[in-house]
């Protein structure tokens, strides 16, 4: 079955590896090294499929300083279909649609109907309310995916830490369902609890809509260091007060990490299967640390068919 048909299936256990590109900075000889390496490492994992995240500063979202300088990278879209064109994987393209215009969207949607593959995406929105306050809405590019390109498979972001605050986060899901996503992935969780009260929410709805759930791909990604808490912290992922504990005072805080992961995902498993809710997972490998990329490809393997 291709990745369309598993999705459309609502299959569970589907297994996911999430990558950002390289910055645009990169010179030649190292970016030749880097697509050497990642291609490599994605033919021995052999995902369902690849994420490629669309990086964004987010500076808009919080005044707190950015633990890391934010440096731009390629394009997503182009570094998955030419750096990466040799690695037969399915790739599922983050978009931050705002960050562009109307005539460029439309320009996106000629693309994806004459490509040779089917193609994935993850549309996005702006990071904060001031960033982009002229680019494309995200409503008005479901509505033209919609009109123009319906056969993109379009899958939305689910973040619990929005739904903590205002428990609406599951009613978003819906309607982003109506509006043509097929299937979610969170934001990096280490917050159990958090993700269960909108599993739980998104579940109710859903019965009492008479409705089925599409799958909800969990992120998972390894924490080796207390600076990269703190950027994680910083991007608006919770960490309860004693998960970080563990963490920060623990003699391997890597594999601390990693075990914390693993119960995430088993806790997760059984409370969406539960629930009827079809999860998978991500495995989110956003750093440039050679441990946590490591780390990344030992808990992917420990968690595929889990």
């Amino acid at each position: 079955m291709t990745l369309r048909e598993r999705i459309q299936a609502r299959e569970a256990g589907l297994a996911f590896y999430g990558i950002a590109p390289p910055k645009q900075s990169t010179d030649p000889q190292t970016l030749a090294r880097i697509v050497a390496q990642q291609s490599t490492r994605l033919r021995d994992l052999s995902p369902d499929a690849l994420i490629v995240y669309d990086i964004q500063p987010e500076t808009e979202r919080t005044d707190a300083p950015r633990p890391f300088p934010f440096l731009p990278t390629l394009d997503p879209e182009r570094y998955a279909a030419d750096a990466l064109a040799s690695v037969d994987v399915p790739k599922i393209v983050y978009r931050c649609v705002p960050k562009g215009s109307r005539a460029d969207f439309m320009a996106y949607l000629d693309e994806v109907r004459t490509a040779d593959a089917p193609r994935h995406a993850v549309l996005v929105g702006a990071p904060g309310r001031d960033a982009y306050p002229t680019g494309l809405p995200l409503s008005e590019a479901y509505r033209l995916t919609a009109r123009h390109a319906p056969e993109l498979m379009l899958g939305g972001i689910a973040i619990a830490e929005r739904h903590a605050h205002g428990a609406t986060e599951h009613l978003r899901m819906l309607e982003k369902t109506q509006r043509g996503c097929r299937f979610f992935v969170t934001q990096a969780v280490y917050d159990v609890s958090g993700t269960k009260s909108l599993l739980s929410d998104y579940a109710l709805a859903l019965a009492e809509r008479g409705e089925q759930p599409v799958p909800v791909i969990v992120t998972l990604s390894p924490c080796g260091s207390e600076k990269t808490l703190a950027f994680m912290k910083w991007l608006g992922i919770s960490f309860p007060r004693w998960l970080e504990n563990e963490l920060l005072h623990s003699s391997d805080v890597l594999g601390q990490s990693l075990a914390l992961c693993e119960q995430i995902h088993t806790e997760l498993s059984s409370f969406a299967a539960a629930k009827g809710i079809p999860l998978g997972v991500n495995i989110e490998s956003v750093s440039i640390r050679r441990a946590e990329i490591d780390a990344s490809v030992e808990l992917f393997r420990r968690l595929r068919g889990k």
